[in-house]
């Protein structure tokens, strides 16, 4: 485990707040433009990032992003699937908006490193306090970082495991039967199973850290064209 890192931990956070913003906002409204008024009603329809963050998830946020360990999350959107016009595919639609927001974000972020409209700076990224020394240096890691972070978020919730969004798309594409079954298990013990995976220390093989390392990093070094 790392040591503890304020200065990197309260950055991070500055890219976390809109990264989770508009992926919790991209599920509210495709739900509610779907027929669902859940989300309007519980007042989840707003590009106002602090409307979606999850105080707990929030809290682990900054530490997992100061000790390297751990992970955050944002305020989950409920929905009523049963008022959506298509239920089964409406949810779908709803649920994998939210990582395709934060692959969008990526790629926009990635344009702006790759065309040099902000520099790409390693040094700021290993070091977070030199990004207070002057708008370029914290340009430059508010930039890179929220490339990162956000090419991570698409990738993480895209597994299928839940609670991740990823459980949601493959229940989809299940007979109801199975379906509900899969639903189930991902609610109950496989959610257990998968805060095991989450907290395995880092010197012993994950499977999550191997997805992760084999599906993020090839994706940022194509994106910034390095690969």
């Amino acid at each position: 485990m790392q040591d503890f890192d304020l200065v990197g931990a309260l950055l991070r956070l500055l890219v976390f707040i809109p990264a989770v913003g508009l992926h919790e906002y991209c599920h509210a409204k495709f739900a509610d433009m779907a027929g669902d008024m859940t989300p309007r009603a519980q007042g989840r329809v707003t590009l106002n990032p602090l409307a979606h963050l999850d105080p707990i998830g929030t809290i682990m946020m900054v530490l997992a992003s100061a000790t390297g360990a751990g992970i955050g999350w944002g305020r989950p959107v409920m929905v009523n699937v049963n008022a959506m016009r298509n239920p089964r595919w409406d949810h779908f639609i709803s649920v994998i908006m939210g990582p395709i927001s934060n692959f969008g974000q990526a790629v926009f972020y990635a344009l702006l490193l790759r065309f040099g409209l902000v520099e790409f700076n390693l040094q700021v990224l290993n070091s977070p306090s030199l990004a207070l020394q002057s708008g370029g240096a914290f340009a430059s890691y508010w930039v890179t970082m929220s490339l990162i972070m956000n090419l991570g978020m698409f990738f993480f919730n895209m597994i299928p495991f839940g609670p991740l969004d990823g459980h949601w798309l493959v229940g989809a594409l299940m007979p109801t039967a199975q379906r509900n079954a899969w639903y189930r298990f991902c609610h109950g013990p496989g959610m257990i199973l998968f805060l095991v995976l989450v907290l395995i220390p880092g010197n012993a093989f994950n499977p999550i850290g191997w997805y992760m390392d084999r599906t993020m990093w090839p994706t940022l070094r194509f994106l910034l064209g390095r690969g």
